[in-house]
């Protein structure tokens, strides 16, 4: 009997051996499943302060269809985002949103731009020149009247950019021909596919000697 006692001892502190190094390695799984948690708090906090500061408002100011307007905006927000958001000028269309589509075009002193690619407060002190600043009141400008009457549109939702762009071209001088108004006008996608019409509101707007 004593042996059987002596030979079960050693199996009870076996088994409370096992029982604190269960609790040691569950501690420490514990420990390693929490840390990132915790890490990834910290340092979304950290990113979160970086990235106020980033925004911090910039004052800018520039021209928008002959008005003159003084804003304080995010260094990171798009010309066609204060364009839209925050003038209210919506006829400036967001297609793709990565400059592939030409919806977004303006003009920013008298050069075509692609607004969804450029930062609004890279235009400090320039002219900006939207599709609703073509027309003169109640007057169309002659190339919202050429689209209108070769009914160079479908959907429509292209076209404030494609008669942008179809101004730029003429004045830009790639309106001599059919080939080069094509070449010229490519970076304008019409998924409607009405470019014979859109070339020949362009040709006639050419032809008749009119610029913006």
């Amino acid at each position: 009997m004593n042996q059987d006692n002596a030979s079960e001892k050693p199996e009870k502190l076996h088994s409370s051996d096992s029982r604190r190094d269960f609790l040691k390695t569950t501690s420490i799984l514990t420990a390693i499943a929490v840390a990132p948690a915790t890490v990834a708090k910290a340092a979304k906090h950290d990113l979160g302060e970086k990235i106020s500061l980033a925004l911090e408002t910039t004052p800018v100011s520039f021209k928008v269809n002959g008005v003159k307007q003084q804003l304080n905006l995010e260094p990171r927000s798009t010309l066609l985002d204060v364009l839209r958001e925050q003038l209210n000028l919506t006829g400036t269309k967001k297609g793709c949103d990565y400059g592939q589509c030409g919806a977004c075009t303006v003009h920013v002193n008298g050069e075509r731009v692609l607004s969804c690619l450029s930062l609004a407060i890279m235009h400090e002190g320039q002219e900006v020149t939207t599709i609703e600043g073509l027309a003169k009141g109640e007057q169309l400008h002659p190339m919202q009247q050429a689209f209108i009457k070769h009914d160079g549109f479908q959907c429509g939702y292209c076209t404030p950019g494609q008669i942008m762009s179809a101004v730029a071209c003429i004045n830009e001088g790639h309106a001599n021909n059919e080939e080069d108004i094509r070449e010229f006008m490519s970076g304008n996608i019409c998924r409607c596919g009405a470019y014979p019409n859109i070339v020949k509101a362009i040709q006639e707007v050419k032809n008749g000697g009119q610029k913006s």
